[in-house]
């Protein structure tokens, strides 16, 4: 008995891996096997009859459920599904699936009792059509506490029996709307599981679900990442080209009201659970994401094309967050990010059709890198802040005067008046202006990491400025910069073609 209860355990397996392949007949043998061998297993009955509406078969189809209910009388997906094919303008009559023959029955009716059930035929069928006429009234009010009028197991069905189910199926089509609502919304709770709200990406109860022109549900969150690799639907490869053009994920309202019916409790925890994963995106000292791609500076803007799948879903993290930061590294060889970095903030993004994105951001803070780590495809890390050492009394004046005239050359390097100069001036704006207080900011006045970022300088003498806590040599090293630079020129060719836009 032990092995038997196997053999159909695992013949029930392998016609479900079967369905989901599309290879019918072969799930039907195993099916046609498990209901001869476990005449009680409702189940199988209804995994039948699910099988051959997939092939067409639909009165085979009603057989087969209408056994199952006669073996589990309660088992609603049997009676919807029963529902929605009788309600159809060409649904099969059941006198005409009974002429179908005892080979469709043989594993069902007759396997309860060790006969063949009872079948009307057309001229019996044809005889009653005056008893119906006369019984619908008691049909209709029997069909609102069952769909159909079935025989218990052990007992064989009797003409009469087909003939109030007739009338009751007969009323059914006629009052199609009506008898929905009937037979659902008693019974909604007790259909629906939580299996049958979980998005199919990521297991889990679907959460604020979006649903595709072809028909599929998702999680708003799910269906962004897939988009981000390829715009197809993740289940039926439907093109969402157009879908994804348009930007606009609106909710299903229907689903989320269902989800707040009848499991309050559940959603309440996938919401909480969602709020914690928003919390731990939101810290700014550990596990902040890490752009890897060019230098920024504190309060110089940086723009960028971001297309990659993974920079994608960084960059809605950072908005759906509300943080709007991220930290921007550049690589260094043999790590996979430099020590240490500028933090950005997003100020503005333009979605294009395809799912890139153009996004404004400028930079705010420097921090040094503490550890490194990734989430789903990006850098991430835990990072302290860089702030520059305050001086006071004569160091202050001294540092005072080092600015002032840095400030100067600065200027007369901007005011060249050579290609050079009217190219830095038309790409990244006038020189800003000096702050009157030097160490009111903790990265130091602005106008210094404009000019780091403008100098031909490479991206290593760059990171050795950023990283620098001292305001005094910084200045130092841009004086020294600047005063060789206006003494000798460089020639055209030194100069970087600085694009407008970082490619990421």
């Amino acid at each position: 008995m032990c092995g038997s209860l196997d053999s159909s355990s695992l013949r029930l397996c392998r016609a479900e891996a079967l369905v989901a392949l599309g290879h019918y007949p072969q799930a039907l043998e195993d099916l046609d096997a498990v209901c001869r061998a476990e005449p009680g297993e409702h189940e199988a009955f209804f995994k039948k009859g699910k099988v051959l509406l997939e092939m067409g078969q639909r009165a085979e189809a009603l057989l087969a459920w209408e056994h199952c209910l006669t073996l589990s009388p309660h088992f609603q997906p049997a009676r919807r599904e029963m529902e929605k094919i009788i309600m159809e303008a060409d649904a099969p009559q059941p006198c005409a699936a009974a002429h179908l023959g005892d080979a469709h029955l043989s594993s069902a009716g007759s396997q309860v009792d060790g006969g063949s059930p009872v079948l009307p035929s057309s001229t019996q069928a044809q005889g009653q059509e005056g008893e119906l006429a006369d019984g619908r009234g008691d049909a209709e009010s029997e069909h609102s506490q069952d769909t159909a009028t079935l025989s218990q197991p052990g007992q064989r069905q009797e003409p009469e029996t087909w003939a109030e189910s007739q009338g009751q199926w007969s009323d059914i089509k006629g009052n199609k709307e009506e008898t929905a609502a009937k037979c659902t919304q008693p019974c909604l709770g007790e259909s629906l599981s939580i299996s049958d709200l979980e998005c199919s990406l990521c297991i889990r109860m679907f959460f604020e679900p979006v649903t595709t022109p072809c028909g599929h549900t998702f999680c708003k969150e799910c269906l962004e990442r897939c988009l981000d690799h390829r715009p197809n639907c993740p289940l039926c490869k439907h093109s969402l080209r157009e879908f994804l053009k348009a930007g606009r994920y609106s909710p299903t309202v229907l689903l989320q009201d269902i989800m707040l019916a009848i499991f309050p409790t559940q959603l309440a925890e996938r919401r909480e659970l969602h709020r914690a994963e928003m919390a731990e995106l939101s810290n700014l000292t550990k596990n902040i994401p890490i752009f890897v791609c060019t230098m920024s500076f504190p309060g110089i803007p940086c723009p960028l094309h971001v297309f990659e799948p993974r920079y994608r879903l960084m960059i809605r993290r950072c908005q759906e967050s509300g943080t709007r930061r991220f930290g921007m590294c550049i690589y260094e060889n043999g790590k996979s990010f430099a020590d240490y970095g500028c933090m950005l903030e997003i100020r503005q993004v333009e979605l294009l059709a395809d799912g890139r994105s153009l996004v404004d951001t400028i930079g705010r803070q420097r921090f040094r890198v503490l550890s490194r780590g990734h989430r789903d495809g990006y850098h991430t890390a835990d990072i302290e802040y860089l702030e520059d050492k305050k001086v006071s009394g004569e160091e202050l004046q001294e540092l005072q005067s080092l600015h002032e005239s840095t400030y100067r050359l600065a200027q007369r390097f901007c005011e060249h008046g050579d290609l050079t100069s009217r190219h830095i001036l038309m790409q990244h704006g006038p020189l800003p202006e000096k702050e009157e207080d030097i160490q009111a900011s903790a990265d130091g006045p602005t106008w210094c990491w404009w000019l780091i970022s403008i100098l031909p300088l490479d991206p290593s003498y760059q990171l050795n400025l950023l990283c620098c806590t001292s305001l005094r040599s910084r200045l130092w090293q841009l004086q020294h910069v600047l005063t060789a630079l206006l003494q000798q020129p460089p020639p055209r060719h030194l100069l970087p073609e600085r694009s407008p836009r970082a490619r990421v």
